[in-house]
Protein backbone atom coordinates (compact mmCIF):
# COMPACT_ATOMS: atom_id res chain seq x y z
CA UNK A 1 0.00 0.00 0.00
CA UNK A 2 1.62 3.50 -1.11
CA UNK A 3 2.86 5.47 2.23
CA UNK A 4 0.53 8.65 1.95
CA UNK A 5 3.51 10.64 4.34
CA UNK A 6 5.96 9.72 0.32
CA UNK A 7 3.10 10.50 -1.58
CA UNK A 8 2.42 14.18 0.17
CA UNK A 9 6.38 14.87 -0.33
CA UNK A 10 6.17 13.37 -3.94
CA UNK A 11 3.04 16.16 -4.78
CA UNK A 12 5.63 18.55 -2.50
CA UNK A 13 8.48 17.50 -5.56
CA UNK A 14 5.40 18.22 -8.53
CA UNK A 15 4.92 21.30 -7.00
CA UNK A 16 7.57 23.33 -6.07
CA UNK A 17 9.53 21.63 -8.71
CA UNK A 18 13.05 21.25 -6.54
CA UNK A 19 14.22 18.66 -3.59
CA UNK A 20 14.95 21.98 -1.85
CA UNK A 21 11.62 23.34 -2.57
CA UNK A 22 9.67 20.55 -1.36
CA UNK A 23 11.82 20.59 1.89
CA UNK A 24 11.48 24.04 2.76
CA UNK A 25 7.69 23.45 1.79
CA UNK A 26 7.47 20.31 4.31
CA UNK A 27 9.79 21.77 6.83
CA UNK A 28 12.29 18.95 6.80
CA UNK A 29 15.70 18.54 5.50
CA UNK A 30 16.48 17.85 1.54
CA UNK A 31 17.85 14.67 3.16
CA UNK A 32 14.52 13.49 4.35
CA UNK A 33 12.84 14.36 1.15
CA UNK A 34 15.42 11.98 -0.50
CA UNK A 35 14.83 8.95 1.66
CA UNK A 36 11.39 9.24 1.08
CA UNK A 37 11.58 9.50 -2.55
CA UNK A 38 13.63 6.09 -2.68
CA UNK A 39 11.36 4.54 -0.24
CA UNK A 40 8.69 5.43 -2.89
CA UNK A 41 10.26 3.96 -5.81
CA UNK A 42 10.74 0.97 -4.35
CA UNK A 43 7.42 0.54 -3.13
CA UNK A 44 5.91 1.00 -6.61
CA UNK A 45 9.39 -0.67 -8.33
CA UNK A 46 9.63 2.18 -10.85
CA UNK A 47 11.85 5.41 -10.72
CA UNK A 48 9.97 8.49 -10.30
CA UNK A 49 12.88 10.89 -10.21
CA UNK A 50 15.82 11.23 -12.96
CA UNK A 51 18.97 14.17 -13.16
CA UNK A 52 18.30 17.24 -14.77
CA UNK A 53 21.45 18.97 -14.69
CA UNK A 54 22.19 19.64 -10.87
CA UNK A 55 18.39 19.14 -9.56
CA UNK A 56 16.19 16.33 -10.97
CA UNK A 57 12.83 15.94 -12.93
CA UNK A 58 9.81 13.76 -12.74
CA UNK A 59 9.94 10.34 -14.93
CA UNK A 60 6.64 9.97 -17.23
CA UNK A 61 6.01 7.74 -14.11
CA UNK A 62 7.20 10.17 -11.41
CA UNK A 63 4.18 12.68 -13.09
CA UNK A 64 1.71 10.24 -13.55
CA UNK A 65 1.73 8.76 -9.46
CA UNK A 66 2.10 12.40 -8.64
CA UNK A 67 -1.22 13.31 -10.50
CA UNK A 68 -2.52 10.91 -8.39
CA UNK A 69 -1.35 11.53 -5.17
CA UNK A 70 -2.44 15.16 -5.86
CA UNK A 71 -6.08 13.67 -6.22
CA UNK A 72 -5.93 11.21 -2.97
CA UNK A 73 -4.49 14.09 -1.02
CA UNK A 74 -6.95 16.29 -2.06
CA UNK A 75 -9.63 13.67 -1.05
CA UNK A 76 -8.06 13.12 2.34
CA UNK A 77 -8.51 17.00 2.82
CA UNK A 78 -12.15 16.43 1.86
CA UNK A 79 -12.81 13.40 4.60
CA UNK A 80 -11.37 15.49 6.82
CA UNK A 81 -14.23 18.29 6.17
CA UNK A 82 -17.33 15.52 5.67
CA UNK A 83 -16.12 14.11 8.68
CA UNK A 84 -16.12 17.72 10.76
CA UNK A 85 -18.90 18.67 9.10
CA UNK A 86 -21.10 15.90 9.80
CA UNK A 87 -19.65 16.21 13.21
CA UNK A 88 -20.96 20.09 12.78
CA UNK A 89 -18.74 20.91 15.46
CA UNK A 90 -16.31 24.01 15.44
CA UNK A 91 -13.00 22.11 17.12
CA UNK A 92 -9.88 20.51 16.85
CA UNK A 93 -6.99 23.38 15.32
CA UNK A 94 -7.14 25.95 12.40
CA UNK A 95 -4.04 27.66 11.36
CA UNK A 96 -4.14 31.44 9.96
CA UNK A 97 -1.95 33.53 8.15
CA UNK A 98 -2.41 37.14 7.76
CA UNK A 99 -0.20 40.07 6.24
CA UNK A 100 1.19 42.42 9.06
CA UNK A 101 -1.70 45.02 8.83
CA UNK A 102 -4.05 42.90 8.58
CA UNK A 103 -2.72 40.34 11.29
CA UNK A 104 -2.76 43.64 13.96
CA UNK A 105 -6.21 45.34 12.49
CA UNK A 106 -8.21 42.24 12.23
CA UNK A 107 -7.04 38.97 14.55
CA UNK A 108 -6.94 40.54 17.86
CA UNK A 109 -10.81 40.74 17.78
CA UNK A 110 -11.35 37.79 15.46
CA UNK A 111 -9.53 35.11 17.92
CA UNK A 112 -11.63 36.53 20.70
CA UNK A 113 -14.79 35.81 18.70
CA UNK A 114 -13.35 32.40 18.23
CA UNK A 115 -12.39 31.81 21.71
CA UNK A 116 -15.79 33.10 23.18
CA UNK A 117 -17.63 31.88 20.81
CA UNK A 118 -15.71 28.10 19.90
CA UNK A 119 -13.76 27.39 22.75
CA UNK A 120 -13.13 24.04 21.79
CA UNK A 121 -11.01 25.42 18.68
CA UNK A 122 -7.67 25.93 18.91
CA UNK A 123 -6.24 28.65 16.54
CA UNK A 124 -2.74 29.20 15.46
CA UNK A 125 -1.13 32.49 14.11
CA UNK A 126 1.72 33.60 11.73
CA UNK A 127 2.27 36.86 9.66
CA UNK A 128 2.60 35.69 6.44
CA UNK A 129 3.02 38.67 3.42
CA UNK A 130 0.07 37.75 0.63
CA UNK A 131 1.99 35.39 -2.06
CA UNK A 132 3.58 33.66 0.92
CA UNK A 133 0.20 33.19 2.33
CA UNK A 134 -1.18 31.38 -0.93
CA UNK A 135 1.71 29.54 -1.21
CA UNK A 136 1.34 28.29 2.82
CA UNK A 137 -2.11 27.53 1.78
CA UNK A 138 -1.86 25.55 -1.03
CA UNK A 139 0.79 23.50 0.49
CA UNK A 140 -0.98 22.48 3.09
CA UNK A 141 0.99 24.37 6.19
CA UNK A 142 -1.91 26.62 7.50
CA UNK A 143 -5.19 26.71 6.56
CA UNK A 144 -6.63 29.93 6.17
CA UNK A 145 -4.54 33.23 4.85
CA UNK A 146 -5.73 37.10 4.98
CA UNK A 147 -4.25 38.13 1.48
CA UNK A 148 -4.90 41.69 -0.28
CA UNK A 149 -5.27 43.00 -3.87
CA UNK A 150 -5.41 46.47 -5.14
CA UNK A 151 -8.07 47.96 -7.14
CA UNK A 152 -6.03 48.21 -10.31
CA UNK A 153 -3.20 45.35 -9.53
CA UNK A 154 -5.28 42.26 -8.72
CA UNK A 155 -3.06 39.11 -6.87
CA UNK A 156 -3.35 35.96 -8.81
CA UNK A 157 -5.14 32.88 -6.76
CA UNK A 158 -4.61 29.65 -8.24
CA UNK A 159 -6.76 27.26 -8.80
CA UNK A 160 -7.89 24.77 -5.68
CA UNK A 161 -8.62 27.97 -3.86
CA UNK A 162 -11.27 29.54 -2.60
CA UNK A 163 -11.66 33.62 -1.86
CA UNK A 164 -13.79 35.65 0.40
CA UNK A 165 -14.24 39.43 0.71
CA UNK A 166 -13.54 40.74 4.18
CA UNK A 167 -13.42 44.23 3.39
CA UNK A 168 -11.96 47.21 1.49
CA UNK A 169 -9.45 49.55 2.74
CA UNK A 170 -8.40 53.26 1.61
CA UNK A 171 -5.14 54.34 2.54
CA UNK A 172 -3.88 57.70 2.48
CA UNK A 173 -0.56 59.56 1.58
CA UNK A 174 1.52 60.32 4.40
CA UNK A 175 3.70 63.52 4.34
CA UNK A 176 5.53 65.41 6.82
CA UNK A 177 3.74 68.32 8.40
CA UNK A 178 5.69 71.13 6.64
CA UNK A 179 5.13 69.49 3.23
CA UNK A 180 3.37 72.34 0.93
CA UNK A 181 0.44 69.58 0.16
CA UNK A 182 0.01 68.86 4.03
CA UNK A 183 -2.75 71.10 4.24
CA UNK A 184 -4.96 69.73 1.79
CA UNK A 185 -8.24 68.32 1.72
CA UNK A 186 -6.81 65.80 -0.95
CA UNK A 187 -4.10 65.48 -2.83
CA UNK A 188 -3.38 63.36 -6.12
CA UNK A 189 0.13 60.88 -6.89
CA UNK A 190 0.91 63.01 -9.51
CA UNK A 191 1.70 65.65 -6.97
CA UNK A 192 4.31 63.97 -5.00
CA UNK A 193 6.34 63.40 -9.00
CA UNK A 194 9.35 65.14 -6.92
CA UNK A 195 9.41 63.54 -3.78
CA UNK A 196 11.11 60.95 -2.18
CA UNK A 197 8.97 58.04 -1.07
CA UNK A 198 9.77 55.44 1.56
CA UNK A 199 7.87 51.97 0.37
CA UNK A 200 8.05 48.77 1.29
CA UNK A 201 10.75 46.02 0.34
CA UNK A 202 11.54 45.26 -3.01
CA UNK A 203 9.36 41.91 -4.73
CA UNK A 204 6.73 42.33 -2.16
CA UNK A 205 3.54 42.81 -3.78
CA UNK A 206 2.71 45.88 -2.22
CA UNK A 207 6.17 47.58 -3.71
CA UNK A 208 5.13 45.72 -6.88
CA UNK A 209 1.75 47.75 -6.70
CA UNK A 210 3.28 51.22 -6.13
CA UNK A 211 6.28 50.70 -8.56
CA UNK A 212 3.35 50.16 -11.13
CA UNK A 213 0.84 52.88 -10.15
CA UNK A 214 3.33 55.36 -10.45
CA UNK A 215 4.76 54.67 -13.39
CA UNK A 216 1.34 54.29 -15.10
CA UNK A 217 0.59 57.70 -14.15
CA UNK A 218 3.95 58.89 -15.89
CA UNK A 219 5.85 58.99 -12.71
CA UNK A 220 9.82 57.43 -11.93
CA UNK A 221 9.61 56.99 -8.71
CA UNK A 222 13.00 57.83 -6.08
CA UNK A 223 12.73 55.47 -3.75
CA UNK A 224 14.47 56.35 -0.70
CA UNK A 225 13.60 53.98 2.13
CA UNK A 226 12.67 50.81 2.39
CA UNK A 227 10.92 49.44 5.43
CA UNK A 228 8.20 46.84 5.84
CA UNK A 229 6.43 48.11 9.41
CA UNK A 230 4.13 51.12 8.57
CA UNK A 231 5.43 52.32 11.72
CA UNK A 232 8.68 52.65 10.53
CA UNK A 233 7.49 53.97 7.50
CA UNK A 234 5.82 56.51 9.35
CA UNK A 235 8.28 57.23 11.59
CA UNK A 236 10.51 58.29 8.49
CA UNK A 237 7.87 60.70 7.10
CA UNK A 238 7.77 62.25 10.53
CA UNK A 239 11.73 62.52 10.75
CA UNK A 240 11.40 64.34 6.66
CA UNK A 241 12.12 61.60 4.76
CA UNK A 242 9.91 61.16 2.27
CA UNK A 243 6.26 60.84 1.41
CA UNK A 244 4.81 57.31 1.64
CA UNK A 245 1.02 55.42 0.96
CA UNK A 246 -0.63 54.35 4.73
CA UNK A 247 -2.99 52.14 4.49
CA UNK A 248 -5.77 52.60 7.27
CA UNK A 249 -6.33 48.54 8.32
CA UNK A 250 -4.25 47.89 11.49
CA UNK A 251 -2.25 51.77 11.41
CA UNK A 252 -2.40 52.68 15.24
CA UNK A 253 -1.39 56.32 16.03
CA UNK A 254 -0.09 58.17 13.62
CA UNK A 255 3.56 60.16 15.04
CA UNK A 256 3.54 63.80 15.61
CA UNK A 257 5.01 65.70 12.85
CA UNK A 258 2.34 63.58 10.14
CA UNK A 259 -0.28 64.58 7.98
CA UNK A 260 -2.24 61.79 6.09
CA UNK A 261 -4.41 63.34 3.11
CA UNK A 262 -6.87 61.37 1.04
CA UNK A 263 -5.68 60.63 -2.08
CA UNK A 264 -8.83 61.91 -4.61
CA UNK A 265 -9.12 59.05 -6.98
CA UNK A 266 -9.78 57.00 -4.44
CA UNK A 267 -7.61 53.48 -3.76
CA UNK A 268 -8.99 50.69 -2.42
CA UNK A 269 -7.02 47.51 -1.22
CA UNK A 270 -9.13 44.73 -1.09
CA UNK A 271 -8.83 42.34 2.07
CA UNK A 272 -9.37 38.49 1.35
CA UNK A 273 -9.72 35.32 2.96
CA UNK A 274 -8.51 32.46 1.16
CA UNK A 275 -8.58 28.58 1.95
CA UNK A 276 -8.68 25.23 -0.24
CA UNK A 277 -11.59 24.98 -2.12
CA UNK A 278 -11.57 20.81 -0.37
CA UNK A 279 -11.82 22.32 3.25
CA UNK A 280 -14.94 24.34 2.25
CA UNK A 281 -17.04 22.45 4.39
CA UNK A 282 -14.78 22.63 7.20
CA UNK A 283 -16.85 24.03 10.71
CA UNK A 284 -13.70 25.09 11.89
CA UNK A 285 -12.60 27.00 8.26
CA UNK A 286 -16.35 28.71 7.88
CA UNK A 287 -16.33 29.82 11.93
CA UNK A 288 -13.33 31.62 10.88
CA UNK A 289 -14.55 33.24 8.01
CA UNK A 290 -17.27 34.59 10.03
CA UNK A 291 -15.29 36.02 12.86
CA UNK A 292 -13.24 37.50 9.62
CA UNK A 293 -15.92 39.52 8.60
CA UNK A 294 -17.17 40.56 11.96
CA UNK A 295 -14.06 41.78 13.28
CA UNK A 296 -13.76 44.09 9.58
CA UNK A 297 -16.82 45.10 10.17
CA UNK A 298 -16.83 49.09 10.34
CA UNK A 299 -13.54 49.06 9.02
CA UNK A 300 -14.63 50.27 5.80
CA UNK A 301 -16.53 53.27 7.34
CA UNK A 302 -14.36 56.82 6.39
CA UNK A 303 -12.05 57.45 8.91
CA UNK A 304 -10.99 61.17 9.32
CA UNK A 305 -7.40 61.38 8.32
CA UNK A 306 -5.30 61.69 11.52
CA UNK A 307 -7.02 58.71 12.65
Amino acid sequence: MLNLERLRTLDALARLGSVSGAAEGLHVTTSAVSQQMAKLEREVGQQLLARNGRGVRLTDAGRLLADHAARILSQVELAQSDIEAQRGEVVGEIRLGAFPTAARGLFPATLLALRTGHPELRVRTLELEPEAGIRAVLRGDIDLAVVLDWSNKRLPVPGGLTRAELLDDAPDIAMPADHPLAGCSEVDLEDFADDDWVSWPEGEFCYDWLMFTLRSKGIEPRIAHLAGEHHTQLALIAAGMGVCVAPRLGRGPVPDGVRLVPVRQRMRRHVHAVWRTDADRRPSVRAAVAALREAGRGLEEPMGPES
